[in-house]
C-alpha cells in the first residue's frame, strides 16, 4: 500500500451524459488495470441495465496507480458517480468519501442544472474542485464559451480548467497530474482508534456482505475484531482489499486515506447500513462519523409477485437491494387484486424502472407495480394531520378538512430558442414562475414552482423533447401546498380495483380517468360477457368503456323460416350472457397495471 501522502481520493461529478463513465475508462485503461482484450466501454458499469440505457445507476469505486513527470508514484481513489437527479443520493456518499472532484462539463452542452447542483454538494464537504472540459474533439465544441461560464456561473478559475477528450484519451495524463497537485492528501492518523466510514455495500451468495468502506483513522486487518457502532454488532474480519474493476485482496491490511472493502461473514443484511462507522472493538472510537443526511422518497408505488408463491424471494429480493442501495423503502403491503407485496418509496421514476428491472433481470421474478403516487399531507375534520402515499388509505372526503401536496423549486437551463416552449409546458403542469435569468445571450435559467406529482410522470421526457435534448433539469422539493384532491377509482365490470386506484388533482381527474380506460380497453382480452370500464370519484361515474362479449353465432343453425325463432334464440343467447356477468370474474392481465403507468405519458 502507498504511503498516506501519496494517496488521492476523489471522484468524478457532472451532469448525466457529459462522459464521466468514459474517463473513468480512459484512467483504468491507462493503469493497465484492465488488458487490452478485456477493455469495454463503461468498465466499472456493472449492472446489464447501465450498458443499455448508458448511464450510471451506482457509485463504483477503483485505485488507479499513477507515476507523476518527477517519477513519484501514487495511488489515486477514484469514485465514478451517476449523472441522473433520482441518483443523486449516490452522489452524496460518493463525495463524502473523497478530499477532491473532477467537475467535468461537456465542452458543446456546457454548463447545466445539474453540473451546478453537484458543484454546491462538493463545495459543502469543502472538497477541491477541478474543472475538466470534456469532448473538445467534437465539431461542435465551443471551449472559449465553456470557460467563460466556469468563471461566470460556477465561479471557478477557467485558466485551471484542463481540456479532454475522454473518448480519444487525449488530455487524460493532464488531468491526473491536476488531481495529484490540486487534491490534498487525506488526513488521520494510523495510531489513532479505527474510524472508518461505509458508503457502500454488495451481496455475495458465497461470502455474504462485502462492505465497502473509506478509512479515516487507524487500520483494518484480517482477524482484526470491530465493532459497527448504530447497530452495536461485532465481527471479526476475514479479508480486506481494494477495488481494481474487481476486488483484489490486501493480506497486510487497510490503512487511514484508503478506500477498500472488508469481508467479516456478515449474513444478516439489516446489521449493515451504508453511512455507519466501524471500529475497532478493543479500542473504540469516542463519536461515530457524521455519517449522511437522511434520504427522503418521493414516489411510491406498490410491488406484487405475479405469482402468489413468490412473496417471500420477493422479499429476499428487495433485501438484498436495499443493501447496496440505500434510498430504497419498503413496507409490507396487501391488495384485494392482487395479493401479498411491499408498499416501496423511491427518488423519482427512473429509480422506480431500476429497480424493477434489477429484480426481475437479478432475481428471475414476474412483478407488477401499481400506479406512482406522491406523499399528500391530508389534516382531518377533527384536527389530526396524517401522510398518505397510498390510494387505498385516502379517508371519506366528507372528514377531510384540507389536502396538500408536495411543491418543488424546478431549476431549468435552456437555450433562448426554446424558451416559449419550455414555459408553456411548465403552465401545463400548474408551474409558477419565481425566476428568469439570461446567464449569457443564448442561454436562460428559469426557476419554477411546481407540484411534484405532475412533474413526475412525463415532465422530464417532454422536456427533452421540446428542447430537442438542450435544456437540463433539476429540482429540489420545497413544501407542501393546498390542493383539491380526489381519488379516482376504476370499477371493472363494476367492482373496484383496488390496486388501479389514484390520488389525483380534481380538474386533470376526468382527462386521466378518460385515458385509463381506454388503455384497459385495448390491454384486457374479451369474455363471455360484456365488460364496462368506469372512471369514477365516490359515486360519480366521470368515464366510461366498454369491452364487448365475445359472441357464438347461435343463429348460424337457423337457415330458413320465421325471423321469430332467430329473436328466440337471441334472447335466450342474451339471458344467458346476463347470468354469467353476474357469477363471471374478469382476469386482469399483468400488461394491463403496466399500460396503466404509460397512460400517464401518452396525450
Amino acid at each position: 500500500m502507498a504511503s498516506q501522502k501519496n494517496i488521492r481520493n476523489f471522484c468524478i461529478i457532472a451532469h448525466i451524459d457529459h462522459g464521466k463513465s468514459t474517463l473513468a475508462d480512459r484512467f483504468i485503461q491507462r493503469a493497465h488495470i484492465v488488458s487490452d482484450r478485456n477493455m469495454q466501454e463503461q468498465v466499472l458499469d456493472s449492472m446489464d441495465i447501465e450498458r443499455e440505457r448508458g448511464i450510471t445507476i451506482k457509485s463504483q469505486a477503483v485505485t488507479v496507480p499513477f507515476t507523476s513527470k518527477d517519477g513519484t508514484v501514487y495511488e489515486l481513489n477514484l469514485v465514478d458517480t451517476p449523472g441522473h437527479v433520482d441518483f443523486s443520493y449516490e452522489v452524496s456518499r460518493a463525495i463524502s468519501s473523497c478530499e477532491g472532484a473532477i467537475l467535468l462539463i461537456d465542452a458543446s452542452q456546457g454548463v447545466e442544472a445539474q453540473t451546478l447542483a453537484n458543484m454546491y454538494m462538493a463545495l459543502e464537504h469543502d472538497l477541491e474542485i477541478i474543472p475538466v472540459i470534456n469532448k473538445v474533439d467534437l465539431p461542435s465544441a465551443d471551449i472559449p464559451m465553456v470557460k467563460h461560464q466556469i468563471d461566470h456561473d460556477l465561479g471557478l478559475d477557467s485558466e485551471m480548467a484542463v481540456q479532454v477528450s475522454a473518448k480519444t484519451g487525449f488530455g487524460v495524463d493532464d488531468v491526473l497530474e491536476a488531481i495529484v497537485a490540486h487534491v490534498p492528501e487525506p488526513t488521520g492518523s494510523q495510531d489513532d482508534p479505527l474510524k472508518a466510514l461505509i458508503f457502500d455495500s454488495h451481496y455475495d451468495p458465497y461470502r455474504g456482505v462485502i462492505v465497502h468502506i473509506r478509512i479515516f483513522d487507524g487500520k483494518l486487518k484480517p482477524g482484526q475484531n470491530i465493532r459497527v457502532m448504530a447497530s452495536n454488532s461485532t465481527y471479526k474480519v476475514e479479508e480486506t482489499g481494494i477495488f481494481r474493476v474487481g476486488l483484489e485482496s490486501a493480506p497486510k491490511g487497510i490503512n487511514a486515506g484508503d478506500v477498500g472493502y472488508f469481508i467479516a461473514g456478515i449474513k444478516n443484511i439489516s446489521d449493515i447500513r451504508v453511512g455507519d462507522t466501524v471500529t475497532d472493538e478493543a479500542n473504540p472510537a469516542d463519536a461515530p462519523l457524521a455519517g449522511f443526511k437522511e434520504v427522503k422518497p418521493v414516489v411510491f408505488s406498490s410491488i406484487y409477485p405475479v405469482n402468489a408463491d413468490d412473496y417471500q424471494e420477493l422479499f429476499s429480493a428487495i433485501e438484498k437491494l436495499k443493501l447496496n442501495d440505500a434510498s430504497l423503502m419498503y413496507e409490507k403491503d396487501a391488495s384485494v387484486a392482487l395479493g401479498f407485496g411491499f408498499r416501496c418509496g423511491f427518488l423519482g421514476l427512473l429509480h422506480l424502472e431500476v429497480v424493477q428491472e434489477r429484480i426481475e433481470r437479478e432475481f428471475g421474478l414476474s412483478i407488477v407495480l401499481t400506479a406512482p403516487s406522491v406523499r399528500y399531507r391530508i389534516t382531518m375534520s377533527s384536527g389530526e394531520v396524517v401522510f398518505i402515499d397510498n390510494p387505498s388509505e385516502y379517508p371519506d372526503s366528507t372528514t377531510v378538512q384540507m389536502a396538500e401536496e408536495p411543491f418543488i423549486k424546478a431549476s431549468i437551463i435552456t437555450p433562448t430558442d426554446y424558451l416559449g416552449n419550455i414555459i408553456n409546458l411548465c403552465l401545463e403542469k400548474r408551474g409558477i414562475q419565481t425566476e428568469m435569468t439570461y446567464l449569457d445571450e443564448k442561454r436562460v435559467e428559469l426557476v419554477y414552482e411546481m407540484p411534484l406529482a405532475d412533474v413526475l410522470f412525463d415532465f422530464y421526457d417532454r422536456l427533452k423533447s421540446v428542447s430537442r435534448g438542450y435544456a437540463s433539469f433539476d429540482y429540489d422539493i420545497i413544501d407542501f401546498r393546498v390542493t383539491d384532491l380526489v381519488k379516482l377509482d376504476i370499477l371493472l365490470n363494476s367492482n373496484v380495483v383496488d390496486a388501479l386506484s389514484q390520488l389525483v388533482y380534481r380538474e386533470s381527474a376526468v382527462s386521466r380517468a378518460r385515458k385509463v380506460c381506454k388503455k384497459l380497453r385495448d390491454e384486457i382480452p374479451k369474455h363471455q360477457f360484456k365488460i364496462p370500464i368506469q372512471g369514477a370519484i365516490g359515486n360519480s361515474i366521470i368515464s366510461r368503456e366498454t369491452i364487448t362479449a365475445l359472441r357464438k353465432d347461435v343463429t348460424a343453425k337457423c337457415y330458413g323460416g320465421d325471423i321469430s325463432r332467430k329473436r328466440k334464440l337471441l334472447e335466450k343467447q342474451k339471458e344467458g350472457k346476463k347470468r354469467m356477468k353476474m357469477v363471471g370474474n374478469v382476469e386482469l392481465p399483468q400488461s394491463a397495471f403496466l399500460s396503466v403507468l404509460k397512460a400517464e405519458h401518452d396525450d
